[in-house]
């Protein structure tokens, strides 16, 4: 798998489509930043990106404080931290606050946000992405206020756009499956803007989706997510990778800021955090699960990447989700058979 791929697959994902909006100009609505609804959207999410695809007509986004954006039918816009903002067309009177009707959109009792004046049409599908917070170093990891990416003009996008326009067009059907597939509709949008944004960065750009497009690091990075237990080295690293030690180690650097054993180590954490929040293993299986030979070590790497012991950082999490009154967690964190 390449690396997009493997860190995708490391990190628990959810998705959903939350409403549909249909819009007659002039009109405007307001949205929150996600993090002062994201314990409505999806309590216990640790991170949430949210999104809105445009299936008809126009608009524009603005920014606080940054230039105005048109977007157009097909057009799929991914906001990764989440900011607030606001969408309309035309000089609308007033901006409706769509943070306001979530809860009716989330039981059911709305499925389409209709608002306007009754002139030139624009629709939209609006949604959410969740993942855990390590995303944050992976793909998520220096993009932009906001991706624009449109997806006609080739038939993989338009069978993406096409698709989630069927689902959506059957909200409050009932049928069997519904949510699950309008949940994995909406992975799959995010994906897919990832994967296009991806390959239009330009050969200068560093971080790391720059460096999961590079053929040595994207290898490089696929063979640590994919086996994160295994004692590599960099030597090892480079031959697996068909190029120089030298060549993979200031690639590497240059593309992610550090050198792919210290990725690594931060990396292996990253799972173990994971594990103890999400499972009942002992903290020294899961050391060993994540590459450590040795109890004490573990924990002192870990303290110096949480600022507490593992023991200390588990009580913590568990405290907290205690007095917020969730159960649970996103689901456990495995490492497959075959990283051993």
């Amino acid at each position: 798998m390449d690396a997009l791929s493997e860190a995708l697959t490391s990190v628990h994902m959810t998705g959903a489509i939350f409403y549909h909006a249909e819009c007659t100009a002039p009109w405007g609505f307001r949205v929150p930043h996600l993090q002062n609804v994201a314990h409505v959207l999806a309590p216990g999410t640790e991170r949430l990106v949210s999104y809105h695809l445009v299936t008809d007509g126009k608009a524009i986004v603005r920014f606080p404080g940054e230039d105005d954006i048109a977007v157009a039918a097909g057009d799929i816009l991914i906001i990764p931290h989440g900011d607030a903002h606001t969408v309309s067309n035309g000089s609308p009177s007033t901006y409706l606050d769509s943070g306001a009707s979530l809860g009716e959109f989330l039981v059911g009792r709305l499925t389409t946000m209709r608002l306007g004046g009754g002139g030139e049409v624009t629709r939209f599908v609006c949604g959410y992405f969740g993942c855990e917070r390590h995303a944050d170093r992976l793909f998520l990891a220096g993009l932009p206020l906001m991706i624009k990416i449109n997806l006609r003009g080739d038939p993989a996008g338009e069978w993406l756009e096409s698709s989630v326009r069927h689902l959506v067009s059957q909200a409050g059907s009932e049928r069997p499956g519904q949510s699950v597939l309008l949940s994995k509709m909406a992975e799959a949008l995010f994906i897919e803007t990832i994967r296009r944004y991806m390959e239009a960065l330009p050969p200068e750009q560093t971080g790391w989706l720059a460096g999961a497009r590079d053929p040595a690091v994207g290898a490089a990075l696929a063979l640590l997510h994919r086996k994160p237990c295994h004692h590599w080295t960099v030597e090892e690293l480079a031959a697996e990778t068909g190029v120089s030690r030298s060549v993979l180690a200031e690639r590497f650097s240059r593309f992610l800021g550090e050198p792919p054993l210290t990725y690594l180590a931060r990396w292996r954490l990253q799972l173990a955090a994971r594990m103890l929040q999400t499972t009942r293993e002992a903290v020294i299986q899961v050391a060993s699960e994540v590459g450590y030979d040795s109890e004490a070590a573990f924990n002192r790497a870990f303290k110096r990447e949480f600022g507490v012991p593992p023991g200390q950082f588990r009580g913590q999490f568990r405290g907290s989700r205690s007095r917020s009154g969730l159960v649970g967690g996103n689901g456990p964190t495995r490492i497959r058979p075959d990283a051993a």
